[in-house]
């Protein structure tokens, strides 16, 4: 017996067959292309998506024939539409969450509800990134695609018709629609209804406390060489199951995710919906887990930033690592002096992420001298993205939400020195979870709870999450950095108006 969780993520999709235990007994991926048609625009061949991912999907489970799947969850990206025929077939290219047309329409949403009130209702800042202005841009440009369309899904809908015949959309993703209201559980009819959406041609929305939602196809399951029930359960946002398969189960634990972007998502019993939080573009949702909200802050860089220094000064460093079998960004850090560096990096090298969500910002690097070397600015990149983590951290405590401690996953987890800036700079101590592939786990525990597998998600926490050593702030450092973050808090207004200029 088996527990499989498949996540579709932006630019890949990875399928991970896992035991009851945790423990990964095979995986396949497959990668796909971001398409921008038009400036601003970032769509998605939404039929590319589902073949590559049944692909995976097959050649995981072809990889471990001696433990049939018993059930499947979903972890997805959010925010991307899809409208489908009424055979769940895609009628256009999905529009991403990163795009960024519906300026308009937010405009309009913002003069018809108040941002605030919003806010309150739905947990999502109006921001480009949601469904529901990108519902209103597909009604205004696209009429004749508006009229033919059968349902509007996201990822984990579209996915699940596919392979149950039924679109059924998790809370949890629903919540980061704008169009879901936080507090009676449920499509916002009023909303809807002054934009004009059918809430017929949404998903049925999945039972509150997740479970099950439907069965493989048997055709799909013969396909797979299968033969009796696969259990297919409710899933969820890809960043929401990551923090459930990295542990963040309770009020006050929290994840970091440090991959192409950084995220924080915080546990909360309640959602924390105060004014600070709407205006730094925080969103708070609803958890994969029965009970529980989110507080999720997103920085755009993250791990990209030190990717792209890595690739652009780092070639003999990359050489090095493709002879020796070693890590090109450990032979970039290996001469990094300890203590903070004489460099003050601004990481805003895609715009800025929340609070400010500036797409006029820009990077920068103060306080070069002939000094610097290779090792000194890649340690002050590091300081920089933390020092923006930070800032977040900040916010969300100054919120009333609650940090005790942070779980790192991603590739961002594998770094010694990373970590212990985070929890010096942070003020918080991490703990690693041994699985760092934790969207894929959070999905496999969530299909594991629907077919009885698991007593409840606290018990497949128990059973399957195991957290590794904890960091934990050096107080010397904490000083030191915390003298530094006075400084970085200063950049961002003093360039702000230099940026805009170039």
């Amino acid at each position: 017996m088996s527990l499989i969780g498949l996540d579709v993520g932006t630019t890949g999709c990875k399928v991970i067959v896992f035991d009851e235990t945790g423990r990964i007994l095979s995986q396949a991926s497959r990668e796909y292309s971001i398409l921008t048609p038009q400036p601003a625009w970032a769509e998605q061949d939404a039929e590319q998506v589902w073949r590559l991912a049944w692909e995976a999907l097959k050649e995981a489970v072809r990889e471990n024939p001696g433990r049939p799947p018993r059930a499947m969850a979903l972890s997805v990206q959010g925010e991307a539409v899809i409208a489908v025929d009424n055979e769940g077939r895609a009628l256009h290219h999905a529009i991403l969450g990163m795009d960024t047309r519906t300026a308009d329409e937010n405009k309009w949403l913002t003069e018809q509800f108040g941002a605030e009130t919003l806010f309150r209702r739905t947990g999502m800042p109006v921001h480009t990134i949601n469904t529901l202005p990108k519902l209103l841009w597909l009604r205004r440009h696209e009429p004749s695609l508006w009229s033919l369309a059968h349902q509007f899904l996201l990822y984990e809908d579209f996915f699940l018709r596919r392979l149950s015949g039924r679109a059924t959309i998790s809370h949890c993703l629903a919540s980061r629609t704008q169009m879901y209201d936080l507090a009676a559980g449920d499509w916002a009819g009023d909303i809807l209804d002054t934009c004009g959406i059918d809430p017929a041609r949404l998903a049925p929305l999945a039972p509150t406390d997740g479970g099950e939602v439907g069965t493989l196809r048997k055709d799909l399951a013969a396909e797979l060489g299968l033969r009796g029930d696969v259990v297919l359960a409710a899933g969820g946002h890809d960043q929401a199951c990551a923090a459930l398969g990295s542990g963040v189960i309770h009020d006050g634990l929290a994840m970091v995710s440090t991959g192409t972007a950084e995220v924080v998502e915080v546990a909360m019993n309640s959602p924390s919906l105060g004014d600070a939080l709407r205006a730094g573009g925080i969103s708070v949702y609803r958890h994969v887990v029965p009970g529980l909200y989110l507080a999720m802050t997103l920085n755009h860089s993250g791990g990209l930033l030190l990717r792209w220094f890595r690739d652009t000064f780092g070639t003999w460093e990359l050489e090095q690592a493709r002879r020796t079998g070693g890590d090109a960004y450990d032979l970039i850090l290996a001469d990094a002096a300890k203590g903070p560096t004489s460099l003050m990096v601004l990481p805003h090298f895609a715009g800025s992420g929340t609070p400010t969500l500036d797409t006029s910002s820009k990077g920068a690097i103060l306080g070069l001298t002939f000094a610097a070397d290779l090792a000194t600015v890649a340690k002050a990149i590091l300081e920089g993205l933390t020092f923006e983590l930070r800032v977040n951290l900040d916010l969300l405590r100054a919120s009333g939400v609650a940090i005790r401690e942070l779980h790192a996953v991603g590739g961002g987890a594998r770094s010694p020195l990373w970590l212990q800036l985070k929890a010096d700079i942070g003020r918080v101590p991490l703990r690693v979870p041994q699985v760092t592939e934790a969207a894929c786990l959070g999905a496999a525990l969530l299909a594991g709870a629907a077919c009885g597998v698991y007593r409840d998600l606290e018990a497949a926490v128990g059973q399957a999450v195991r957290l590794g050593h904890e960091v934990k702030p050096d107080p010397r450092s904490v000083s030191a950095y915390d003298k530094r973050f006075d400084v970085y808090s200063q950049l961002y207004p003093v360039l702000k108006p230099l940026h805009a200029q170039l």
